[in-house]
């Protein structure tokens, strides 16, 4: 740091420090409030060891920065003894936003503080045989629109996170490879930043299947049972993806390139898969597999333009009407679930498997050999304790694990958001 001329050494070091420090103090009440609920400014001191007049502080920033807003008094919830103010969590006016490129449709969801959806779209788009170009042409769009919702509301956009299905270096912004998109070396977010008008606030990019796992970790925190620690994602479409959390953490590889479970070699003699490689789990689970057992090649159902949820419906009502070749098809591709699902189980040990995107919409024909597989090929009693559930986020979970990632930075650094939530850099 460069002391300005006339000044005492260690007086700007001092100054930064007292900066610092304010700017912990900010998250660490912030994120309490979050996870806590409603809180009385003197049972925020007291759960966080911070003095009262300290949090009275911080409290009113928050309230400025329209983070935190004013809740019932105690006594008017019950409360005995001298009645305090309730703070929680307002946010209303700050979004994250989401944005996902998949091989037959673009999403995008903006979710505020508080995580209730601000706008979410998606649009069927036969991706895989459109250039990148044209592709993130339409994405910047789907995101315009997205963040024209957030000013219209007089909110300020944190940031918007971009999910890709395939490999991808968030550091760098680029990805890598995504076979099933026939897509190599994109500079993602570069490209998108041109197209967006270099905006003021952040663009990252990320795989999807990371994202989502991101999400239904979030979906276990809810409610009153032990908070799950340990999970693996299953987010199926074209292509297959994992995502995985242990720890409290996402696991990311030495490289950043985990969580390509698609292309587990588990079945030698299959069909070739969009990576060029012959017999990878995603050739015998993936929606196309499960598409082509189950109909005809002129079956409308194949149409990609179709959304892929009305699609999923139409297979769903099939299966729900007992259609033979439904059934069948279902119980081919639950059983190799249940074969790469027990490969994971015995590797990574998770507390549960989620079963997410189509997996999860036709979970009740594929969570039972998924579960009778775990039962049969883990090793460990009892399936080493993994339970099988099914997230209820559908084919929102990366968009809304994106538009968490962005908010997450303002968890960590509430001085992001401008005062009175102008969105106003400070």
């Amino acid at each position: 740091m460069t002391l300005t001329e006339g000044s005492r050494p260690g007086r700007g070091v001092v100054a930064a420090d007292h900066v610092s420090l304010r700017r912990n103090n900010l998250s660490v009440v912030l994120r309490h409030v979050r996870e806590m609920g409603s809180r009385s400014r003197a049972r925020i001191a007291a759960d966080t060891g911070l003095n009262k007049a300290t949090v009275s502080s911080l409290v009113a920033e928050l309230v400025e920065r329209g983070l935190l807003r004013e809740g019932l008094a105690e006594s008017e919830r019950g409360a005995l003894g001298r009645p305090g103010q309730l703070v929680e969590l307002d946010g209303s006016a700050v979004c994250g936003v989401g944005a996902e490129i998949n091989v037959d449709y673009l999403a995008v969801t903006a979710l505020d503080l508080s995580g209730e959806t601000v706008i979410e779209r998606r649009v069927p788009l036969d991706v895989a045989h459109l250039d990148p170009s044209t592709t993130l042409d339409q994405l910047a769009k789907l995101i315009l629109h997205a963040v024209a919702a957030v000013d219209v509301r007089g909110g300020q956009t944190a940031g918007v996170t971009l999910a890709v299905p395939g490999l991808v270096q968030s550091a760098t912004g680029s990805l890598k490879l995504a076979p099933n998109l026939g897509w190599a070396e994109v500079p993602v977010v570069e490209s998108m930043r041109e197209r967006l008008g270099d905006p003021a606030y952040p663009l990252r990019v990320d795989n999807e299947a990371n994202l989502a796992a991101l999400a239904a970790y979030a979906e276990m925190q809810i409610g009153p049972e032990d908070k799950i620690q340990d999970l693996v994602l299953l987010t199926g479409a074209v292509g297959v993806g994992g995502g995985m959390v242990t720890g409290g953490h996402l696991l990311r590889g030495g490289h950043g390139f985990s969580g390509e479970v698609g292309h587990m070699p588990v079945a030698p003699a299959g069909g070739t898969c969009g990576c060029g490689r012959t017999g990878c789990w995603e050739t015998v689970v993936g929606l196309t597999a499960l598409l082509q057992k189950a109909t005809e090649p002129d079956d409308p159902v194949r149409d990609p333009s179709l959304d892929v949820e009305q699609r999923l419906a139409e297979i769903t009502r099939r299966a729900e009407a007992g259609e033979a070749r439904t059934l069948k098809a279902l119980a081919e591709v639950g059983e190799w679930l249940g074969i790469g699902g027990a490969i994971l189980v015995n590797i990574l040990n998770p507390d549960v498997l989620v079963l997410g995107g189509y997996f999860a919409v036709l979970g009740p024909w594929l969570k039972e050999p998924l579960e009778s597989a775990i039962a049969d090929r883990v090793i460990a009693p009892e399936g080493g304790g993994c339970r099988v559930v099914q997230s209820d986020l559908g084919f929102t979970a990366a968009v809304r694990g994106g538009a968490q990632i962005s908010l997450d930075q303002v968890f960590l650094d509430p001085t992001l958001v401008g005062r009175a939530a102008t969105g106003m850099a400070q």
